[in-house]
């Protein structure tokens, strides 16, 4: 579909540069991406993102225990807050995002932040759908990260 519509695709790609430039942490961004993909079963988007996190130097533990985070003491609050909007955001067909969990996010995010989590959801269900429907086959994928120092990132 990227060859077919080349114009199209690189709209995406810079709508996913633009997120990518909204200010959150990199690593809650590839936790984002990640689980999402989960929801979505889009194996090639899991096996990117899971390989970017690895690259920038997130844990195989929280990586592992992305898809039941709920379960763990892995994640921070903000974590958790955001994880919950992008699941919300992500399956639509439960009904709308539930004012508990917006307001949940809202409390630990400021608004160009929640924004950005929103924004970060929407690009990765856009690229699983077209990764899904085109069949893209997962595994050759090798990331251009550089690890960063979670402190500062």
């Amino acid at each position: 579909m990227s060859a077919t519509h080349p114009e199209m695709y690189e709209t995406l790609r810079q709508l996913h540069r633009r997120s990518e430039a909204a200010g959150l942490d990199p690593f809650l961004m590839e936790l984002l991406k990640i689980r999402c993909s989960q929801i979505n079963h889009c194996a090639f988007c899991i096996d990117m993102h899971t390989k970017d996190a690895r690259a920038l130097g997130e844990t195989e533990q929280r990586i592992y225990a992305l898809n039941a985070w709920r379960e763990t003491p892995f994640f921070t609050d903000r974590e958790r807050a955001a994880l919950a909007l992008a699941e919300s955001v992500t399956v639509l067909t439960d009904g709308f995002v539930p004012d508990e969990v917006y307001d949940a996010a809202a409390a630990v995010f400021e608004p160009a932040e929640l924004s950005a989590v929103v924004w970060a959801t929407i690009v990765i269900n856009a690229f699983n759908r077209l990764a899904v429907t085109g069949r893209t086959t997962p595994g050759s994928y090798v990331s251009q990260r550089k690890p960063l120092d979670r402190a500062t990132a």
